[in-house]
């Protein structure tokens, strides 16, 4: 969910429908496939999501104790934390969202107010998990899923897109002290990546690759839990993984040249993709979810114990 950019926080008179299409276009391209309800319920999750994801990375002089406010309020504490987090502690009651999530959610946005620097693979998953892997957890029962088994492949689908996320953002990141990239793969500091030259740019693109290789995994087993899913919202969430899967494919396309800015994914790729989509709605058999997808996320919200 996160996406690392500095960005204004929302007029309380946006509706979460306008705020999903001003900031998440290819998930508002996909809810559109929701129908009426589901997709009211998918923009207030993602307006709350939005909010402190602004809040995070925001210019706020007391946005730290912001958050921390708002992760005690969504924890039970009883203090004010603003109607934006009240609002979406009644669609959690009313939806049986476990605030467990939320609360991780929160944490993953603190761990953002300090110069960020991961160390490898596994830490780069748990943070993966917490601003991405628990809006999955949360959206599942968004989506009235019943299946406890989807809860895993839903983490995993969280998971692939923040480390997406990653993949296209690296620069932005690093001109805000942060380098989610493992320094078990390229030891750069954040200034080092943004101020690199061409050496520098081919050492960040090996590391991309790898990135977008281990994002492939989860994808792979994302797509095969969307079929746990009501049938009603499988074509959503499979167009929303696939447009989203190909800002990667086209990273690879522009020749990993992550020095030049972010890439997009085009209307007419997004159309294509949702026409290819239609075949994730056959019927198949689950299988068991690939544990060691979660070997480095034991202990965190959903997390199947191995």
């Amino acid at each position: 969910m996160n996406s690392h950019r500095p960005s204004s926080l929302q007029s309380d008179e946006q509706q979460p429908q306008q705020v999903l299409a001003q900031h998440g276009k290819s998930f508002y391209w996909a809810s559109k496939f929701l129908g009426a309800e589901l997709a009211d319920r998918a923009a207030r999750l993602y307006l709350f999501c939005r909010y402190v994801d602004d809040l995070a990375d925001g210019d706020l002089p007391n946005r730290q104790e912001s958050l921390e406010d708002i992760r005690a309020r969504l924890a039970g504490q009883e203090i004010a934390a603003g109607p934006e987090i009240e609002a979406f502690i009644e669609l959690a009651n009313n939806n049986n969202i476990p605030l467990a999530a939320a609360t991780e959610l929160l944490d993953g946005m603190l761990s953002d107010q300090n110069p960020t620097a991961v160390a490898d693979e596994a830490e780069l998953l748990r943070y993966c998990h917490a601003v991405a892997g628990t809006v999955g957890l949360m959206m599942c029962r968004i989506l009235n899923c019943k299946e406890p088994r989807a809860d895993s492949f839903a983490i995993d689908l969280g998971v692939a897109m923040q480390l997406t996320n990653i993949s296209r953002d690296v620069l932005e990141d690093a001109k805000m002290a942060r380098r989610y990239l493992p320094a078990s793969w390229v030891n750069l500091t954040p200034a080092q990546i943004a101020s690199a030259g061409t050496d520098g740019h081919q050492l960040v693109a090996q590391a991309i690759t790898r990135l977008l290789d281990l994002a492939e995994q989860y994808y792979a087993s994302a797509l095969l839990g969307i079929r746990l899913l009501p049938f009603r919202s499988r074509l959503s969430i499979a167009i929303a993984l696939r447009v989203y899967r190909q800002i990667g494919w086209v990273l690879r396309r522009r020749k990993l040249a992550w020095w030049q800015g972010r890439v997009m994914v085009s209307g007419g790729e997004k159309a294509l993709l949702s026409l290819r989509s239609l075949a994730d709605l056959r019927s198949k058999k689950v299988p068991a979810h690939q544990a060691q997808l979660h070997r480095h996320l034991q202990g965190l919200a959903g997390v199947q114990p191995r």
